[in-house]
């Protein structure tokens, strides 16, 4: 893989080169094509005939960055920058700078213009407006590409590759690209379907929806409403989730409760033989923690690995309800004997008694948790 990125590397600026030099033709596409499949881009095409049916506009589902140019490699078409400082990188990457910053409804009225000179490409639009893997379903067609004119032709695309996933959310176009070069090959598949004319009196919406159900029945996905806006949204919670410290996957995740058992009710807790033998189970490791406080976070964990992490870190507070909270859990007779074929290699534990108040000081606070820690961590080795 990292030989083919550094060979492609050089392959893909002569490929570059080779497309900003010569004119838009049906040689030059070829060439392209051709080159291409060097860089490991291998594009299939279904109904070509199809293909030049007078659309002057084509609706596509978004898989890659890079979608817009496979398309361009079989019929000359043009796709609008929607986002991204205007300049080099924008025009290299293949999309069409329209000098359009305001609304929507001015993008709208310069496209029509545009596609109001017959001289001028067909437009390629992506109205889910973010990139999906494509397996599940289609995010929610906006409706202002269908505004453009009264007539569409869609564009189904599915992409595979081996070894590593097609799509990453967040992930950059220059990472997608370094993948490329580094994967064996990419296979795009494009499927030219029937124009779809716009109804008497339909409305955009409508016009939109319905594009969007034929192109997932061609698929064989769902047609979703979720949109791309509830997209970014979901990966800005995941991101915040993250970077928490008991986040979803980190290591101190506690696992949210049972349905039906309120957090708040552990004697609903105690009516189930099952956790109340998991928490005479807890109880035999931490018998200083009372016996409703474990109750309670079985109900809510249902997991006694996880109960007694959440005891030793901190995560549930409890007052201890003895004297045996100050000293360490002595071992039990069968413990004793299992283990006293490497009691004489093992320190015995610290007998430094836990401090009978809240410390005040953080430090002290945090070093008398890390020594009942060690202690307990030494205990349960042995």
């Amino acid at each position: 893989g990292l030989c083919l990125l550094v060979l492609r590397l050089f392959i893909g600026v002569h490929v570059f080169l080779v497309s900003c030099a010569l004119p838009d033709s049906v040689v030059r596409r070829f060439i392209v094509r051709v080159m291409c499949s060097v860089l490991g881009l291998l594009v299939r095409q279904s109904d070509p005939r199809l293909r030049g049916a007078g659309a002057r506009v084509f609706i596509a589902n978004h898989v890659t960055p890079f979608d817009h140019n496979v398309v361009s490699l079989l019929t000359s078409c043009n796709t609008p920058a929607l986002s991204g400082a205007p300049g080099f990188i924008c025009w290299s990457r293949g999309f069409m700078e329209l000098g359009v910053t305001g609304s929507r409804a001015e993008l709208v009225d310069s496209l029509k213009e545009y596609s109001a000179h017959r001289g001028n490409p067909p437009l390629l639009l992506f109205p889910e407006e973010a990139a999906t893997n494509g397996r599940a379903g289609l995010l929610r067609f906006s409706s202002w590409p269908f505004s453009i004119l009264d007539e569409v032709q869609p564009v189904a695309l599915q992409v595979r590759r081996p070894l590593v996933a097609v799509s990453v959310a967040d992930s950059s176009w220059i990472t997608e690209l370094l993948w490329t070069f580094f994967v064996p090959f990419t296979v795009y598949q494009v499927r030219w379907m029937p124009c779809v004319p716009r109804g008497a009196e339909e409305r955009s919406e409508d016009f939109a929806l319905r594009v969007q159900e034929l192109l997932a029945m061609e698929l064989g996905v769902v047609s979703t409403r979720i949109t791309a806006a509830d997209r970014t949204e979901h990966m800005k919670r995941l991101r915040h989730t993250a970077r928490l410290p008991f986040g979803p996957g980190g290591e101190g995740q506690r696992p949210a409760a049972r349905p039906g058992v309120p957090p708040s009710l552990p004697g609903g807790a105690a009516e189930d033989p099952r956790v109340a033998a998991m928490a005479r189970q807890v109880k035999e490791v931490l018998p200083h923690v009372p016996l409703e406080v474990i109750r309670t976070d079985l109900a809510q964990t249902n997991c006694v690995d996880t109960t007694i992490a959440n005891l030793l870190e901190g995560r549930v507070p409890f007052f201890p309800e003895s004297k045996e909270a100050e000293d360490l859990p002595a071992p039990s007779t069968s413990q004793a004997a299992a283990a006293s074929g490497i009691q004489g290699s093992v320190p015995a534990p610290s007998s430094k008694p836990a401090p009978k108040q809240f410390a005040k000081s953080p430090v002290e606070r945090h070093l008398s948790l890390q020594e009942r820690k060690r202690a307990l961590y030494d205990y349960a080795r042995r």
